[in-house]
């Protein structure tokens, strides 16, 4: 497979573009622990499509968390990482092979649907500030499998169960790596057997994941310097912007 191929017919100007939200959305993720998923589609989507987005961001996600768990792995809580886990792999994949079987505007549907549902669910459970136990944290994972399994942008309802099951600040940032992590193996393998990682698919992860490396040491860096009110706010109205123009574009 020429994975450099992937890159037929997009120019140096929308690589350029791609790149550098990849190290925005890995900054902002390393600050809110939330953000790739979210905002890698409103570039990605217009150029390639709806159905390639998920199984790049599944794959570039590996470099992604995998960079802030190291810069945060001090921080991780692994106990509540494996309740996690364990609860959402089957589901995961599930997920994940449903949304192999979407069509164009199927996918952009979903992914859509999801961005916009992402802001008030965040915001629900932050004012009602919601305490959870291991069995409820594990309930909840089941569910999260089978959404973060088929849709991108989803991250923002594991931080919500983590921060329910009484985890704050890095914590709840590496906690959610690690999970993550385990969830983008599952999900890539279900999209390897269903023959959805094309040369396209792989170009766009690898340059992604490559750029977005720096960006969880860049957030350390600023995590205290920089008002999470104000990133959360402006992250907040492009992810609705952008839910709402890939629904109108499906339904158009």
């Amino acid at each position: 497979m020429n994975i450099l191929s992937g890159f037929a017919d997009i120019s140096v100007a929308q690589l350029l573009l791609v790149a550098g939200m990849a190290l925005f959305a890995s900054v902002i993720g390393g600050l809110a622990g939330y953000g790739t998923g979210a905002l890698m589609p409103l570039v990605l989507v217009p150029l390639i499509g709806a159905e390639p987005v998920v199984p790049i961001i599944a794959i570039s996600s590996i470099f992604t968390n995998l960079s802030r768990f190291v810069a945060y792995i001090r921080y991780a809580d692994c106990r509540r990482a494996l309740i996690v886990v364990s609860a959402a792999i089957l589901s995961t994949a599930l997920g994940a092979y449903g949304y192999t079987r979407l069509s164009g505007a199927g996918a952009a549907l979903v992914i859509g649907s999801m961005l916009i549902l992402s802001v008030p669910l965040r915001r629900l459970a932050k004012h009602h500030q919601v305490r959870i136990g291991d069995a409820a944290l594990a309930a909840g994972a089941v569910g999260y499998g089978v959404v973060v399994g088929g849709t991108s942008g989803s991250g923002v309802i594991l931080l919500s169960l983590l921060m329910a099951a009484g985890l704050e600040g890095a914590a709840v940032i590496a906690t959610d790596a690690v999970i993550s992590l385990a969830t983008s193996v599952v999900k890539i393998s279900v999209f390897g057997m269903a023959g959805v990682v094309t040369a396209q698919v792989l170009a766009f992860a690898l340059l992604i994941g490559a750029v977005a490396i720096p960006g969880a040491f860049l957030a350390k860096a600023f995590v205290e310097r920089m008002p999470v009110h104000i990133h959360t706010a402006i992250l907040d109205v492009a992810v609705i912007t952008g839910g709402l123009v890939m629904i109108w574009s499906a339904l158009r």
